[in-house]
């Protein structure tokens, strides 16, 4: 019965019900818990086997440093972009609500570990060249793992004919093996979320009642993010990639659940480069480069939601930031974003530096902190769906036919 519904609607049929045994049976919930934790699990244990082989993959695939060039320019000017268009919609739209004005600040909570945050971009950036691979391997330093897969990768095409030959079969068949993996573990997906949400909706005591005390901030950030995934992207897609906006939302539909569900860029990735492959008609060359790069450094939903939330904190402790104030939280909260780990709730530790850059106490963070799992889970869908938007672009811009 089950094999005759899409993967996408059991999915959707596994967060609804996630949703209604969370919030009916709370006290019940650990004994459906372990099942997203598993699935989680799962999905980690191939993340780094899946960036490390489709980028060397898709870098050995790709050829000539001309060529890399040439689509590093495009991947990383499209992911740039669009990054700084979500931010601005953000900053618009958080100045025209001004959701801080009269926030009850008995609302902040405690945040731990916020001195540990306090790391510069320079710090962040320095990072990307790992002291040791495999720790950065073990540690899923994601940035570090990007560098030496495009390092090897492109190494790959400077040697004989023999090994290069050897090497480039080599990850193209452990990639293939890879993605074996992966869907099999995507299989169990609906079971997975199912106890992912139902373990998230338990521990919101008075959803209604948090709704309502931040609800125009909450409405802020989704318009925001809704804005940017339904008009920016969509003319992104239909004027630069020439495909139907309409027809990628659909092709990328369980890609944006599991997104919605896991809160996670990272653990989303094997879906989207299935979905961007099989359905979008991407070739592995481009999506293998693209995706993984995105879930990275591509943030769009991260940049917008640390932009709007800083801006809120400034309005709840009244603070009047300066038009070149608001510039910096622009310019850091890109930065930052892209230092960002593409794991539940990465967002809230980066914010940190834009806070930094602008004088704000840090423990304003803690104002936000209710209500940022929930709004994770919208960003997170921002952030895949971005990353599948500038493969597919990147893709029509190098002369391949897609399906949408």
């Amino acid at each position: 019965m089950l094999k005759r519904i899409a993967l996408h609607w059991q999915i959707l049929i596994g967060l609804i019900l996630g949703v209604a045994y969370g919030a009916w049976l709370p006290e019940y919930v650990s004994y459906v818990s372990w099942l997203g934790v598993l699935f989680l699990r799962a999905l980690n244990m191939v993340i780094v086997p899946v960036i490390l082989c489709s980028i060397i993959s898709g870098v050995a695939n790709v050829g000539s440093a001309d060529n890399l060039g040439r689509l590093g320019l495009k991947t990383m000017g499209f992911y740039m972009i669009t990054s700084l268009f979500a931010i601005v919609t953000g900053l618009i739209l958080v100045n025209f609500t001004q959701p801080g004005l009269g926030a009850d600040l008995g609302l902040i909570q405690h945040v731990e570990g916020l001195s540990n945050t306090r790391q510069s971009i320079g710090e962040t950036l320095l990072q990307i060249v790992p002291k040791n691979i495999f720790q950065a391997f073990s540690e899923g330093q994601m940035l570090s793992i990007i560098f030496f897969a495009i390092l090897f990768g492109f190494f790959i095409t400077k040697v004989n004919e023999k090994p290069r030959r050897f090497l480039t079969d080599f990850f193209n068949s452990s990639l293939e093996v890879v993605m074996e993996i992966t869907m099999f573990i995507i299989k169990f997906a609906p079971i997975g979320i199912f106890g992912i949400v139902a373990n998230q909706i338990s521990q919101v005591p008075d959803l209604w009642a948090l709704a309502q005390r931040l609800g125009l901030y909450m409405l802020t950030v989704i318009v925001a993010l809704l804005f940017h995934m339904l008009i920016t992207l969509s003319i992104a897609l239909k004027v630069l990639g020439k495909v139907s906006p309409l027809q990628h939302l659909r092709n990328m539909s369980v890609p944006i659940l599991t997104a919605f569900s896991t809160s996670s860029s990272n653990a989303t990735l094997p879906l989207s480069l299935e979905a961007v492959e099989h359905k979008s008609g991407v070739s592995n060359k481009i999506a293998s480069f693209t995706l993984p790069l995105g879930a990275t450094i591509n943030m769009n939903g991260t940049a917008l939601y640390e932009c709007v939330a800083v801006m809120f904190i400034a309005q709840a402790y009244g603070i009047d930031l300066t038009f070149s104030q608001q510039m910096i939280v622009v310019f850091t909260a890109l930065l930052a974003a892209i230092g960002s780990a593409g794991i539940p709730m990465a967002g809230l530790v980066m914010m940190a530096i834009v806070m930094n850059a602008v004088g704000l106490p840090l423990e304003g963070i803690g104002l936000i902190l209710a209500v940022d799992r929930i709004l994770d889970m919208f960003r997170t869908v921002v952030n895949v769906y971005g990353d599948t938007c500038g493969a597919v672009v990147v893709a029509k811009s190098e002369g391949e036919m897609l399906k949408a």
